[in-house]
């Protein structure tokens, strides 16, 4: 049986202000690179993971875009080691079919109401942040399977940057994924396209 996931009264609200503080001690600057347009519509956030930080910068972006009520795939057994992330929206995954499948389903069943958002990372795993071929693991299309008209799905994209700061910079890219297929190598295909306009657009900033 999943860990489902639960936002309990206190630490729930602490995650959400240390994740504000954090963001501001630990970074030269915070941009949004790209408007998103707002629906009533609950959301699906694919993100690429490169590092512990990239919960953090998903839930600064629902706080300061979304503002949605906050859910997240994790790792079962990482989910059981730092329990209280289960208490600020984490629910748990694994490999093991049946637990995927009641997973996915479960996820699907958040997605039926517009005050939610849940944060996927489809790259499986956390990648190095010089790997810019990103592959999605499979789970979105089962996820989205009859879904698109009714789940608003946004892409992230993340990157940071040092040049002249003592503290890095962060960009964070998103776009409404306006696809009419669900199928993975579309959406990852997608995905792919925005990956490399928000990396050509961080380049040319060195310039």
């Amino acid at each position: 049986m999943i860990l489902k996931a639960r936002h309990h009264f206190i630490i729930h609200p602490f995650f959400k202000a240390y994740t504000l503080w954090k963001m501001s001690r630990h970074f030269s600057r915070v941009e949004l690179t790209n408007p998103l347009p707002i629906s009533n519509k609950p959301v699906l956030l694919l993100s690429n993971h490169t590092s512990w930080w990239d919960g953090f910068w998903v839930m600064w972006v629902n706080l300061k875009v979304l503002r949605r009520k906050f859910h997240f795939m994790m790792l079962e057994d990482q989910l059981r080691k730092h329990w209280f992330f289960n208490h600020t929206g984490g629910f748990s995954v694994s490999k093991n079919h049946r637990s995927l499948l009641e997973t996915l389903a479960y996820t699907r069943e958040l997605l039926s109401d517009p005050q939610h958002m849940v944060l996927m990372f489809p790259q499986g795993s956390i990648q190095s942040v010089h790997e810019h071929e990103i592959r999605f693991q499979k789970g979105v299309e089962r996820i989205l399977a009859d879904r698109l008209d009714t789940v608003q799905v946004v892409f992230q994209v993340n990157l940071t940057d040092y040049f002249s700061q003592e503290k890095p910079g962060l960009w964070i890219g998103l776009q409404e994924y306006k696809g009419e297929s669900h199928r993975l190598n579309d959406i990852n295909a997608a995905y792919q396209a925005f990956f490399d306009t928000c990396l050509a657009a961080q380049k040319r900033r060195a310039e």
